[in-house]
């Protein structure tokens, strides 16, 4: 049977770590199948890495992974699926509020032929307002700019192919829309409601700073999944979008001028004479599509500088394992 990597990413949950690695152990051990854990530490300060080694010399199949500092959940993902060994990877949060009971159910879609499938918190343990509103308008968002409609791209809870992900290159927030990234190369998708708990231990590490990068990795998915192979048709439709209007508006000065200088109409005078409808316009036009250009081909570049040089957006300080824990 094929293996399994169940990959967390960790960062400062000292309080949940014995009780998430024993519940994985449990739940893991009794799929019959081999299996390993892979658990990120995103440059913790709390003493959570100590509390981790304590836990590979408990459990076997623990396989420990920690990076120099804090270089966010997109990075920590991508650790995990550069370093997992297993046909299916699991991905889940470190904080408990995901079931990892859930996790057989994924496998068992998984094997039904699915390159993807999504967890779904369908009766989501979280504040309305501040969390759930949020997130449901952004999955809508999401799943209309993508064009794969999704309830919970938030849900961290998800199964992959190793052949999908092994060699996606991750950047800021963009682990949220590896299913539209899936489906972008043919890979089929599904989602299915999870279980999900309260928060038991610590605090949150979303904020609205968050939502706010994940709205612009959104519009580089969107360039990403349709405009990568031929940018002109993006940059094409803005310069049209906003060149219209200026073709407009500079055929209105035109005739403005032309009706001052052969009717002597006041009308064309006053209209000549205003610096804002001649000048203004323009200088915003060219602002706006300077900004958009540089922010996305920025993105391009920052591709290229990683991916050509297979250089990783994070830097690993030391690995542990239950194999080893003697020497952790």
């Amino acid at each position: 049977m094929s293996m399994v990597s169940v990959v967390v990413p960790l960062f400062n949950e000292v309080e949940t770590v014995p009780l998430l690695c024993e519940t994985l152990h449990n739940v893991m051990s009794g799929i019959n199948r081999p299996y390993e854990i892979l658990i990120v530490d995103d440059g913790s300060t709390d003493g959570s890495w100590k509390c981790l080694q304590e836990q590979a010399a408990r459990f076997p199949g623990l396989k420990l992974i920690r990076f120099r500092r804090n270089f966010g959940q997109t990075a920590a993902i991508s650790a995990g699926f550069h370093e997992a060994e297993g046909e299916i990877i699991i991905t889940m949060d470190a904080d408990m509020q995901n079931e990892p009971a859930d996790i057989p159910l994924l496998i068992e879609q998984m094997e039904l032929g699915y390159d993807v499938v999504s967890g779904w918190r369908k009766d989501r343990q979280d504040a309305f307002i501040n969390r759930k509103l949020p997130s449901m308008l952004a999955n809508r968002l999401i799943s209309v700019i993508t064009g794969v409609s999704l309830h919970d791209y938030g849900c961290t809870l998800k199964a992959y192919r190793r052949e999908i992900v092994k060699n996606l290159d991750l950047y800021g927030e963009m682990h949220r829309f590896i299913p539209a990234l899936a489906s972008w190369v043919g890979g089929s998708i599904n989602e299915v409601p999870v279980r999900h708990h309260s928060r038991r231990f610590g605090t949150s590490k979303y904020g609205i700073s968050r939502t706010l990068r994940v709205i612009l990795d959104l519009l580089t998915v969107k360039f990403l999944l349709r405009y990568s192979t031929h940018p002109i048709q993006i940059f094409g439709k803005i310069g049209i979008f906003f060149g219209m209007p200026g073709l407009l508006m500079l055929l209105v000065t035109l005739g403005a001028h032309l009706s001052h200088l052969l009717f002597g109409t006041a009308a064309g005078a006053m209209l000549i004479k205003r610096p804002f409808w001649v000048i203004t316009p323009f200088m915003l036009i060219v602002v706006c599509l300077q900004f958009i250009s540089m922010g996305l081909l920025a993105e391009i570049q920052i591709r290229t500088y990683h991916e050509a040089q297979h250089k990783r957006t994070y830097v690993v300080k030391e690995r542990c394992s239950s194999a080893d824990s003697g020497k952790c």
